[in-house]
């Protein structure tokens, strides 16, 4: 549907105007779907970049501040989304053998465990964007990335 149709508001002030908006709603869109199945794994979308990060390192530990760097949500409180995630059994802190004032996070067998449930539903999420094709949505990567650029 078209965003005017979806938002009620038939004009914008100017395409980069509708292109803002439109950034914005399909974020959401997107993200409510993954919430909805993080929800039922009792995560939120950030704990599951963390885990995500920390599978990519595996076995290898990663510091805080790697994840600060590596996650999506750069105003996310990684500190804080590592102690859930270590309340929950997914990863350990353990205190560097090298510097006694850095932390060393570890994904466990159960976050790995976790992630590869979460896979599962991998083909699900493809069927969310599968409107385009794989030419379209190489392109609209490339116009991301330009955007950012």
């Amino acid at each position: 549907m078209k965003l005017e149709q979806e938002i009620k508001q038939p004009k914008f002030r100017n395409e980069y105007h509708k292109l803002a908006v439109n950034l914005i709603y399909t974020y959401n869109w997107f993200a409510k779907a993954q919430t909805e199945l993080f929800r039922k794994h009792d995560i939120t979308g950030n704990q599951f970049n963390i885990l995500r990060i920390l599978r990519g390192q595996h076995p290898n530990a990663a510091t805080v501040s790697l994840l600060r760097d590596r996650m999506l949500d750069k105003m996310s409180d990684a500190s804080r989304l590592v102690e859930r995630l270590r309340a929950k059994g997914l990863v350990k802190r353990e205190l560097s053998p090298d510097d006694r004032r850095r932390v060393d996070v570890v994904i466990t067998d159960k976050g790995l465990n976790l992630l590869a449930e979460i896979d599962k539903m991998n083909d699900h999420y493809d069927e969310l964007l599968k409107k385009l094709s794989s030419v379209e949505a190489k392109k609209v990567n490339i116009l991301l990335d330009k955007l950012r650029g």
